[in-house]
């Protein structure tokens, strides 16, 4: 089974996601903030099954996205990482690009640019 990991904060955000990937044929996992995404991560490796993407918040409480992408960047250099958030500065995306982020996606989104972006990364 592959799954894609959805680390945000936002209940709302997390349920349009799982709505506008679930034609996919992925399982969608959440998590409400790094934290809790590494546990469910390492979940998902310990049932012998794979993470194909994950999409990440910036702004969370516990852990934020960027310390998030930087500690599953050394337990997975390969498994690509696209932050959904309402940051759009060019030094915030630099920030993410410096730790290891694939991808950058401002919210508020469309169900058929998420759809496009995740299809770019899994195939």
């Amino acid at each position: 089974m592959k799954h894609i990991l959805t680390v945000d904060d936002s209940p709302t955000v997390r349920t349009s996601v799982e709505f506008a990937l679930k034609g996919l044929g992925h399982a969608v996992l959440h998590a409400e903030n790094g934290k809790d995404a590494l546990e469910k991560y390492n979940e998902v490796k310990n049932k012998g099954e794979t993470v194909s993407l994950c999409l990440v918040d910036v702004n969370m409480p516990v852990m934020d996205g960027i310390t998030f992408v930087k500690e599953f960047r050394q337990i997975d250099k390969f498994t690509p990482i696209v932050m959904l958030t309402t940051e759009s500065s060019d030094a915030k995306i630099e920030e993410g690009r410096q730790a290891g982020a694939s991808g950058w996606m401002v919210k508020p989104f469309s169900p058929e640019e998420l759809v496009k972006i995740v299809s770019k990364f899994v195939r």
